[in-house]
């Protein structure tokens, strides 16, 4: 259930931040409170890039014992003030930053800005790299210098794999590594980690790889009143969530040189996916295989520093029904077959169709530079490019009953190229001041070949009526091109008081264009409209070639009492965002090919994407301090609350997948090798819904989980609990649950069962360095 307004913690948070929501009209900047002008710093070991201001580094003391706990790398951000994230596969979930998710915001890994390639974003940027191969996480919240990356309205996430190390003058070559392995209980998931490196003054060579398996997870209690899975003899309990099982595996080799104040490293990285598994969409990914090959040279002059990087990434990803979704579709076809008569979205199929397969290739390729130059001891000017070529294919060959006689294509040779100039001046007038004001021009070029339908020249005939003809017609006659000019302006301030008072504030412009599952796909037939849906939602939906970039302006303002030495510290930070052509979604009607008069109410539909206008606004806090030292070790205390309101101001409803007011308080002890922590996570009720796209409402919540580690000189024991009292709730972002069932069809599957979080689940893990 979900907690009171008049809880003590919600209170204090309330008293703590109303004097300054009076100007709600200021937005998230991060702290920066230790940031100096950056240089290359250059040592014995390693050479390495400071941060920009702006950003909000991950404690890395804090990101070891969640590598245990989840094999999701988007779950080590969940610390992070105003993030949450949209529920997805197990290794996928997609990050938001105070309400604005996946293309909406700009995620590089280890320097490559990667694309997901997939009509349902199953490959976002972040489960590329597993838990265990991050060395560092960055967060640009709200407000993000434009040096770090356009093409996006809500912020960047930088994560980072280790650093190459080297040996120190007169030292010997450096030879180490790491092996781990983890189980957790509730899903079975398990998996191991090894890296190793060679390393002498100039040369570091390096190997990391991960993986992990899980069957499907258990709620705390039955969530559904059917087992069914429409396949012959294969039933889930009532209490088992659906689709999602996985296993992946991570592979990175990096060789590294360093001559004096210059870097070269040279990384090539491969994922082989065998399947992971969806509660939230109709289809499963049965394979996904990823290639990169990342080439950085990085460099220390008189004037300054260069970061240059260019890299390519192939994916070759494959889609169909997995194990707990139904596969035969359709009048049996030959003696043995598991196919029997069945009506689809109203219409009945005349012969059998084995599953649908679905196949998506792309092809990212990219350059970026970067320049930091000191032109006196108070002002720094850094300019860079990005150029990046994407190309992506996504086409479903026939497989029978109404998927034939040929290929569907939902996007030919689809093209989305993006070249960017940016500078920016960072300037310190004294030791109270620091600005940052910056300007990024972009230019997004998108096009997209000619389609067809499974039977490209019909229609369909009664019951299988289904416009394919018609439509791949109409998209076919329009010019699929399009050229956007956007331009990032970013202007920060920071005003360091005294020794206990910082306050950081700014605006920023951001511009996004439309990606290219928003504007390519064609086909106002349901089956094929649900298999285009990376939000979870369970509905359908169709490109639009008339999308206009979305222009977001951002106000902020993050203001942070704290001790000298930072043994206590509260920040507070209200945040306002306008967003013009918000890319939003309305129902629509395929007989007439136009927006839906009459709206479904109570169940899943198909809708087009749209230009509309929207506004968030909220407030995160954070705090940490020490409570008591005694024989048992120091304790100490920790907190966040995050509050975010989004509306749609053009229909007047509300924005899809806000998270509700949230809060996780956390008492901490360290004692000798021991570092233990009991955690309360609260969560108010969903009750802002979008109405058009029928999001389903959720109940509070609260849960606690237990973590303990203790560390040797060389190894590091991590165990716990999450979700101690194996409480069952739902997800306020995890959407609509279509993990089992006959999910072809739009009405195959009930509506209104959202997916539910994870039951009682003990793990442990053992990390060894050698």
């Amino acid at each position: 259930m979900s907690y009171p307004q008049t809880h003590p913690f919600v209170r204090a948070m309330a008293l703590a931040v109303a004097p300054l929501c009076l100007p709600c009209s200021l937005a998230l900047a991060q702290d920066a409170a230790t940031a100096t002008l950056p240089t290359v710093t250059v040592n014995a070991s390693k050479i390495k890039l400071a941060q920009t201001p702006g950003a909000t580094p991950i404690d890395k003391t804090a990101l070891a014992p969640k590598r245990v706990a989840t094999s999701d790398t988007a779950n080590l951000l969940a610390d992070v003030p105003g993030l949450s994230l949209y529920g997805a596969g197990g290794v996928s979930s997609l990050p938001a930053i105070n309400g604005l998710a996946d293309d909406r915001l700009r995620i590089k890994v280890d320097g490559m800005d990667l694309i997901a390639s997939c009509p349902n974003h199953m490959n976002p940027a972040l489960s590329y790299i597993d838990p265990t191969q991050v060395g560092s996480l960055t967060v640009y919240a709200g407000i993000a210098p434009v040096s770090s990356g356009g093409d996006s309205i809500g912020g960047t996430i930088v994560a980072e794999s280790h650093a190459p190390e080297f040996a120190a003058p007169g030292q010997k070559a450096i030879t180490k590594g790491e092996v781990g392995t983890f189980y957790r209980s509730n899903n079975k998931s398990s998996g191991a980690n090894l890296s190793a490196s060679y390393a002498t003054q100039a040369f570091n060579i390096s190997y990391s790889g991960a993986t992990s398996k899980a069957d499907n997870y258990t709620a705390g209690s039955d969530f559904k009143s059917y087992d069914a899975t429409g396949r012959i003899g294969h039933t889930l309990a009532r209490d088992e969530v659906g689709s999602t099982a996985y296993e992946t595996r991570n592979h990175t080799l990096g060789l590294a040189f360093k001559n004096d104040n210059h870097l070269f490293e040279a990384k090539v990285g491969i994922q082989d996916m065998p399947f992971q598994l969806y509660p939230n969409q109709r289809m499963d990914m049965l394979y996904n295989k990823q290639d990169s090959v990342n080439l950085r040279y990085l460099g220390q002059f008189d004037w300054g520093s260069l970061d240059a990087r260019a890299y390519q990434e192939n994916v070759d990803h494959f889609m169909d029904f997995g194990a707990d979704k139904r596969y035969w579709y359709g009048t049996n076809s030959g003696a043995g077959v598991p196919c029997t008569p069945i009506r689809f979205a109203g219409d009945a199929l005349g012969t059998c169709a084995s599953g649908m397969p679905m196949d998506t290739e792309g092809k990212t390729t990219g350059l970026s530079v970067k320049a930091d130059m000191v032109l006196n001891p108070q002002d720094l000017l850094r300019v860079g490019a990005d150029l990046q070529q994407y190309r992506l294919n996504d086409w479903w060959p026939a497989s029978g009953g109404g998927m034939g006689p040929g290929t569907f294509w939902n996007i030919k040779d689809g093209e989305r190229d993006r070249t960017a100039l940016f500078a920016e001046v960072e300037t310190r007038k004294n030791a109270q001041w620091m600005t940052l004001i910056g300007v990024r021009v972009e230019q997004v070029k998108m096009n997209a070949g000619n389609v067809q339908g499974y039977n490209p020249v019909t229609n369909g005939t009664a019951p299988m009526f289904n416009y394919q003809m018609r439509d791949a017609a109409a998209f076919n006659a329009q010019s699929h091109a399009s050229s956007d000019t956007n331009l990032d302006l970013t202007a920060l301030a920071k005003y360091t008081t005294n020794a206990n008072v910082d306050i950081e504030f700014g605006f920023a412009h951001k511009v996004r264009s439309p990606n290219v599952y928003e504007r390519f796909p064609w086909s106002t037939w349901t089956m094929a409209a649900v298999m285009n849906n990376f939000v979870g939602d369970g509905n359908g939906y169709i490109g639009n070639l008339k999308l206009k970039p979305e222009a977001a302006n951002t106000l902020s303002a993050t203001f942070d009492w704290h001790a000298a030495d930072s043994i206590w510290g509260i920040k507070a930070t209200p945040f306002y965002t306008q967003v013009n052509n918000y890319i939003d979604a309305v129902q629509w009607n395929a007989a007439t090919n136009a927006a839906a008069t009459t709206l479904v109410t109570n169940g899943f539909s198909v809708l087009k994407y749209m230009n509309q206008s929207a506004r968030l606004y909220g407030v995160n806090l954070s705090g940490h301090m020490p409570l008591a030292k005694t024989s048992w070790g120091e304790f100490g205390f920790k907190g966040l609350l995050n509050y975010t309101k989004g509306s749609n101001e053009t229909t007047g409803g509300n924005l899809y997948n806000i998270m509700p007011l949230n809060a996780k308080l956390a008492v901490t002890q360290i004692t000798g090798g021991w570092a233990n922590s009991a955690e309360l996570v609260m969560v108010q009720a969903k009750d802002d819904v979008s109405a058009m796209r029928n999001e389903i409402k959720t109940p509070g919540y609260s849960l606690v989980n237990l973590r303990g580690s203790y560390s040797w000189k060389t190894v590091r024991l991590d165990i716990g609990v999450e979700n101690l009292f194996d409480k069952f709730y739902d997800l306020p972002t995890g959407g609509a649950y279509t993990g089992q069932g006959t999910t072809m069809s739009i009405t195959g599957t009930p509506y209104g069962i959202a997916v539910p979080g994870m039951g009682r689940s003990i793990y442990v893990g053992v990390n060894v360095k050698f």
